[in-house]
C-alpha cells in the first residue's frame, strides 16, 4: 500500500476534498478548528500515491490528570466501504493521539442507516449498515448504539432535512403556506445580512434562553461565526413595523364604525359581522399598544426572529433561531425559513440542514420542522475508539463529568 499519514494540510486542498465528498458536512470542515478554540486540533490525512483519499478535523480535549480525548465531528471524511483504508487511518490516528496521552478517540460520522419522512419513519436500515460496524468493529471502535434522544450522543443522531427537489415549495404543507400568507398580512419582511445583524440576532436568542430556560451561544461566538465564513454565513431577521399596522388598524376601525353607523338596526346579520370585525381589531391594536409603549410610538421596523445559517460546499446548516414570543401570532418563523432555504438553493446547496430531532419523530421540535416537509437523515451513531484501553472505562467517567 502507498498510504501516507499526515497531520497537516493546506486549506485548499483539504475543502476541496471534504466538499467534493458524500460525507460533506459542516464539522469537518477546515475552519471549525477556528470555532472551536477551546480544543486544540490538527486536520489529518491520508495520501495514496500521493493523492488525497481521506480528510478529517480532529479536536483534542485535555481531560484531568494531563490525559486528552479526539473528537472527529461528522467525520472522518473517507470511503468507508474500504476496509484498508479505514483500517490505515485509524491506526495511523492511534500513533498520534498516543503523543497526546489520549485515552480515546470519538467519532461519529455521516453516514446515513436510513433516510424517510417522519410520518412514515420505519425500521428498515439500509443494507450496508452491517458492513460499516463490522468495519469498525474490526479496527477495535465500539458502537454506543442505534440511540434515539439527542442527549445521548455529542452530535444529535436524527437530523431534519430539507432537500433541494422540483417542487419543493410546492410540495410544502397547506397550512405552512397559509402561515406565510399570515405572516405576510402582518407585513413581515426579511432582512439577510452578515455581521452588522449580529447584535439583534443575538438579543432574539437572549429572548429565546429565557422563555425556554436554556443556554445557547452569545453575541462573541455568533460574530466569530460570521467572521469566519465570511459570505458563506448569513442571518435572517424576520422584521415588521408595528407602528405602520396600529395605523392601519386605525384607519380600518374609523372605516368599519361608521360603516356600522349607516346599517339599519333590522340588518342583524351584517351589523354582527361588522361587530365581529371591530371586536378582531379592537383586539389586534390593544396588542400592537402593549408593543409600541416599550418600542417607542416611531415609524420603524423590529426584529421578532431570527435564524444563522452557514453554507458549506453543497450544504447548508441552520444553526441557531430565536424568537420574540410577543410576536408569535405574526408567524414570523414560517416565512424566515423558507427564505433561508431559498438563499441556500439559489447557492447550489443540495440540502438545508434544520438540525437535530429526537429519534422518537413526536416531539415538539420534530412536529415545528414537518411544516417544511422535511426529510429525516438517520446516521449511524457514536463510536469510541479505545487508545489506552487500560484507562478507557476510567476514562469514561471523566468524560461524563466532562460532557456535563
Amino acid at each position: 500500500m502507498n498510504y501516507r499519514f499526515v497531520t497537516s494540510i493546506n486549506k485548499n486542498e483539504y475543502d476541496a476534498f471534504v466538499q467534493s465528498s458524500p460525507y460533506v458536512n459542516l464539522l469537518q470542515s477546515y475552519d471549525w478548528a477556528l470555532i472551536k478554540h477551546n480544543w486544540k486540533h490538527i486536520h489529518t490525512g491520508v495520501y495514496k500515491d500521493e493523492k488525497l483519499v481521506g480528510a478529517g478535523l480532529v479536536l483534542i480535549k485535555e481531560l484531568p490528570l494531563k490525559m486528552s480525548m479526539f473528537y472527529i465531528p461528522r467525520g472522518p471524511i473517507l470511503d468507508f466501504k474500504d476496509k484498508e483504508l479505514v483500517r490505515f487511518y485509524f491506526e495511523e490516528l492511534k500513533k498520534e493521539a498516543k503523543k497526546y496521552h489520549c485515552l480515546f478517540i470519538k467519532f461519529d460520522p455521516m453516514i446515513h442507516v436510513n433516510d424517510y419522512k417522519s410520518y412514515e419513519a420505519n425500521d428498515n436500515k439500509y443494507k450496508d449498515t452491517d458492513l460499516y460496524l463490522n468495519i469498525f468493529k474490526e479496527i477495535g471502535a465500539q458502537h454506543h448504539g442505534f440511540t434515539i434522544n439527542i442527549h445521548e450522543s455529542v452530535q444529535p443522531r436524527f437530523i431534519s432535512n430539507v432537500y433541494n427537489e422540483e417542487g419543493w415549495m410546492d410540495n410544502l404543507p397547506k397550512h405552512t403556506k397559509r402561515l406565510i400568507k399570515d405572516a405576510d398580512k402582518r407585513n413581515v419582511r426579511m432582512i439577510c445580512g452578515n455581521a452588522e445583524l449580529v447584535d439583534e440576532f443575538s438579543r432574539l436568542v437572549e429572548l429565546t434562553e429565557e422563555r425556554k430556560h436554556i443556554s445557547l451561544r452569545n453575541k462573541e461566538y455568533f460574530k466569530l461565526l460570521m467572521d469566519t465564513y465570511k459570505e458563506d454565513g448569513v442571518i435572517f431577521l424576520a422584521c415588521t413595523n408595528v407602528y405602520q399596522l396600529n395605523e392601519e388598524a386605525s384607519k380600518k376601525y374609523e372605516e368599519l364604525m361608521e360603516e356600522k353607523s349607516k346599517t339599519p338596526e333590522n340588518a342583524k346579520k351584517k351589523l354582527r359581522r361588522l361587530q365581529d370585525q371591530l371586536n378582531s381589531i379592537s383586539k389586534d391594536m390593544n396588542e400592537y399598544k402593549v408593543i409600541l409603549d416599550e418600542f417607542g410610538y416611531e415609524d420603524q421596523d423590529i426584529a421578532i426572529a431570527g435564524i444563522l445559517s452557514i453554507k458549506y460546499g453543497n450544504t447548508c446548516d441552520m444553526l441557531y433561531a430565536g424568537m420574540d414570543k410577543r410576536f408569535k401570532k405574526f408567524m414570523p418563523q414560517y416565512k424566515e425559513y423558507v427564505e433561508n432555504f431559498k438563499w441556500a438553493f439559489d447557492k447550489g446547496c443540495i440540502w438545508s440542514s434544520m438540525g437535530g430531532v429526537e429519534g422518537t419523530l413526536d416531539d415538539g421540535l420534530t412536529k415545528f420542522k414537518d411544516n417544511f416537509n422535511p426529510t429525516i437523515n438517520e446516521l449511524i451513531g457514536e463510536f469510541d475508539l479505545p487508545v489506552n484501553k487500560m484507562l478507557y472505562n476510567l476514562s469514561q467517567i471523566a468524560y461524563k463529568l466532562l460532557k456535563k
